[in-house]
């Protein structure tokens, strides 16, 4: 049964929907991203870098093992989001995990469209290399497109033969820009905040043309063999619900040692909402289990 607090969450979001139809431009939807960002905790060290001349940020909680690193790749569907959007989140993963996280501010569409995104997600992971982090030490992470985008770093990464990380955890991925799954339409009415028509434009914008089903665009898509622990995290009245179960499934008929876990009652990138919601906690807290246990401490 939900709680008191993931349902007043989902009320406010319904009420701060847009209507059908209403006409909003890129610039204001990435300011308005901007705005409701939270506040990073006290205690988090934000250090500004330039990684493969992209601009990021090293977040470092209290207790950071800095031999250990998460590349973490923000949501907002390709075309929005940075690191001050999502810096709370990573703030908190890297307290959960007690490790460094690197938080990119990879390309966006439609300035920068498919495939840049992926091409700087697999920068940033060399950087680090560069910067001598070892594979074993290493962990690429992200939500939502950032999720997906975390799961095409590692197909570009294995095709290149470049080295994979230890582990990867993708956060109600969108991984397959289709958007065709049936929790398109079987949890519409349930998700407040993402609808079918948004992420769909979203998917034309960023992709301008290239197959949806490009397996660096839609890892569904892709060959899953000789990747990384993986943990997939999805509540369960997402669009984007499918998206995971199949990601997980293909994961796992590849070999993959792969954890799929569903929420109840949760909404798209739940985590993000720790500051007001236990299960947003939690979910960090379980992140940070998954990886520390799969770098063995």
């Amino acid at each position: 049964m939900a709680g008191a607090e993931i349902t007043k969450l989902k009320q406010i979001l319904r009420e701060k929907a847009l209507p059908p139809g209403a006409q909003v431009t890129l610039e204001q939807r990435r300011k308005g991203m901007e705005k409701v960002a939270f506040k990073v905790a006290d205690d988090v060290v934000v250090e500004t870098v330039t990684v493969a001349g992209q601009g990021a940020e090293w977040l470092r909680a209290p207790g950071t093992n800095t031999q250990r690193a998460i590349l973490y790749l923000h949501g907002g569907g390709y075309v929005m989001g940075s690191p001050n959007t999502h810096r709370s989140l990573g703030g908190e993963i890297s307290r959960a995990a007690q490790a460094a996280v690197l938080m990119v501010d990879y390309r966006l569409a439609p300035e920068a469209p498919f495939p840049a995104a992926v091409d700087d997600g697999v920068a940033a992971f060399q950087w680090l290399i560069d910067h001598g982090f070892t594979p074993q030490n290493l962990a690429i992470a992200g939500d939502s497109a950032g999720g997906g985008l975390a799961a095409a770093t590692l197909i570009a990464l294995r095709d290149r033969k470049l080295p994979l990380p230890k582990a990867a955890v993708c956060i109600s991925p969108w991984s397959d820009l289709t958007c065709t799954n049936e929790s398109y339409k079987t949890r519409a009415a349930a998700d407040p905040m993402v609808t079918p028509d948004g992420i769909g434009n979203m998917a034309g914008v960023y992709l301008q043309g290239a197959d949806p089903k490009t397996p660096l665009a839609s890892p569904n898509f892709a060959d899953w063999r000789g990747m990384p622990s993986l943990l997939i995290h999805v509540g369960r009245d997402e669009v984007l619900l499918d998206d995971s179960i199949k990601l997980h499934e293909k994961a796992k008929a590849a070999g993959v040692d792969s954890t799929l876990e569903i929420w109840d009652d949760m909404l798209h990138v739940w985590h993000a909402f720790h500051p007001m919601l236990p299960e947003g906690k939690q979910g960090i807290e379980r992140v940070g289990r998954f990886l520390r246990e799969k770098w063995g401490a």
